[in-house]
């Protein structure tokens, strides 16, 4: 799904792009460092995509993607479905938890920090009915999760490599699954999002060596990345 950012978020995410730009600019940015620090002001425009909190605090910024989760998830509701709900950010999932809390919708919680020992108690209850939604961060419910009782998963934020994200989508998409299982992936329209799933389609081993944020050396230059944040 298209997210249309609000004409405050826009302004927001712009004036951090073009500051990232000014930054990065800077020629007594050592050249060792230039890749990393390219990554970091691309993850604060990722993390602008998603709530401008998670990159201002003190800005009080109404979020379209969270107004989209929750018509989404309301519709869901009503017609008795459930969700398994993943974001790579887990103060993301912090805002959203927050809102299935003050709303008393039942839920169940597992991030990287989750020991395995109550990892397997949330699975279970979640697999029994305790739980209209599971929030998930992305990587600690990529692999080993049977969560068979949703039938709907919602990506907050796309991540970068998408056999990471099928694998997590495929949670709900195990044996014993009865049901079609839906998968919505939010992307923030115009956005680095966009232009990251777009560069993932076509140029894979480019996208790959960024997007896994993995040793860049010989695959991608500095200048191609901040290519990405220069064009509109």
């Amino acid at each position: 799904l298209q997210i249309e950012l609000s004409e405050k978020e826009k302004a927001f995410y712009e004036a951090l792009r073009l500051k990232a730009i000014k930054k990065l600019n800077n020629k007594d940015v050592p050249a060792g460092q230039k890749h990393l620090q390219i990554l970091a002001e691309i993850m604060k425009l990722r993390r602008a995509c998603c709530n401008v909190k998670l990159v201002e605090d003190k800005i009080d910024l109404p979020s379209s993607k969270f107004n989209a989760f929750t018509e989404i998830l309301e519709e869901l509701l009503e017609n008795k479905h459930k969700a398994l709900v993943f974001s790579q950010f887990v103060d993301h999932l912090a805002i959203l938890k927050k809102y299935l809390e003050e709303n008393k919708i039942p839920f169940q919680y597992l991030d990287g920090s989750t020991s395995m020992k109550e990892r397997k108690l949330r699975v279970d209850a979640f697999q029994q009915g305790e739980g209209e939604v599971f929030l998930i961060s992305l990587k600690a419910g990529g692999t080993g999760l049977n969560l068979t009782a949703a039938d709907y998963v919602i990506h907050m934020d796309p991540w970068w490599n998408p056999a990471v994200e099928d694998q997590a989508s495929d949670r709900a998409h195990r044996m014993g699954q009865k049901r079609p299982v839906t998968v919505y992936r939010l992307v923030a329209k115009d956005t680095i999002e966009e232009k990251i799933v777009d560069l993932h389609k076509h140029k894979r081993d480019l996208a790959d060596s960024l997007l896994e944020e993995t040793d860049m050396s010989g695959k991608i230059s500095a200048d191609e990345l901040l290519n990405l944040l220069k064009s509109k």
